[in-house]
């Protein structure tokens, strides 16, 4: 017997990857709904070999389904969630709205897989942002090994992270750079996208942050350690897909670069990809499409003590969104609900 499990947002990038995922990981799938605003009402999107027709989300009953994976935004979500939540329907959602709520739990299983029973106080389970999901990931096992201080995190984030418009706009405005009469003017982004590279995502806040880099702040400090300091600066690059992180870490004991490859390559959801040779690291263009976080360029900071480098990439629709929620998914139905 498998799960009755839901996907709001069935139209959207996440959405379309979480169908992908949990048919590609063989989620034991009993019945599957997909959900969408009723203007996509009638849409038919693909779940392994099946065609399934979008349902409107303001219909829709949650009551004696199981698991609902939201990739719909806060807005929506405010409204849907505590109703999904309420008829007994786990929510697992990748909006920000939840994120910060001390009630609700956000969970990156390689991480943090024991706040999974956090999700009775109210039904519900954050997903974390992507560029910290992948991020942790890469820490939690050198954390683990020699204690970290302080975290110095420069991104470098595709425009699949701003959601189709994004993607859109790269396309078109990488087009009108050589098509005279089609140039297209910055619109979801704050500037022009194509050839050129932006230190802002997300508004800026009091302190001269952005709400993304205060995201990848908190976010560390809810799931991995409250105690250690991250500061971050995040950029979005003209890439479709796949978020790439330049990592300084400081610990509190001394780790070695050789100890630290060793413990990535036997921790959960790495791939070490680190020959110091030309090409010898993973791009965002190799990491489309796989379910790994790639950890390359991993060396000794010698202008701080017990300090390590390293760079890291990954899917954002996958580990860093989609990919996530079926694992939060799959944790759920492995230590509390028990079926499949």
């Amino acid at each position: 017997m498998g799960y009755r499990v839901v996907v709001a947002g069935a139209t959207g990038n996440v959405g379309r990857e979480m169908l992908n995922i949990l048919d590609e990981r063989m989620f034991p799938v009993d019945e599957i709904a997909v959900l969408a605003s009723r203007r996509s009402q009638g849409t038919e999107v693909s779940f392994g070999d099946r065609t399934l027709k979008i349902r409107d989300i303001e219909q829709f009953d949650f009551a004696g389904w199981d698991i609902a994976l939201f990739a719909i935004g806060s807005e929506a979500t405010k409204v849907h969630a505590p109703r999904a939540a309420a008829a007994g329907c786990v929510v697992i959602d990748n909006s920000s709205l939840y994120r910060y709520d001390p009630e609700i739990p956000l969970i990156v299983p390689e991480v943090n897989p024991e706040a999974i029973h956090g999700y009775k106080n109210k039904n519900i389970i954050a997903n974390p942002n992507c560029s910290t999901a992948q991020m942790v990931v890469a820490l939690k096992p050198l954390h683990d090994r020699a204690r970290i201080k302080r975290v110095v995190v420069s991104t470098y984030q595709s425009v699949s992270g701003a959601g189709k418009e994004g993607m859109d706009e790269l396309w078109d405005q990488t087009k009108g750079m050589y098509v005279p009469g089609q140039e297209v003017a910055a619109k979801k982004f704050q500037k022009q996208i194509a050839f050129n590279v932006i230190p802002q995502i997300d508004v800026f806040l009091d302190s001269g942050d952005t709400k993304e880099e205060w995201k990848m702040t908190a976010e560390t400090k809810k799931i991995l350690d409250p105690s250690i300091k991250v500061t971050a600066t995040c950029v979005r690059v003209p890439v479709f897909v796949g978020h790439s992180e330049a990592i300084n870490i400081e610990f509190e004991d001394f780790l070695d670069e050789d100890e630290a490859r060793d413990i990535l390559r036997e921790a959960p959801g790495i791939l070490v990809v680190d020959k110091r040779e030309p090409g010898g690291y993973t791009t965002p263009v190799e990491c489309v499409g796989d379910f790994a976080t790639f950890v390359s360029r991993i060396r000794q900071d010698v202008t701080v003590e017990n300090g390590l480098n390293l760079w890291c990439v990954s899917d954002n629709l996958r580990k860093g969104a989609a990919l996530n929620a079926v694992q939060i998914a799959e944790l759920l139905g492995n230590r509390v609900l028990k079926k499949g």
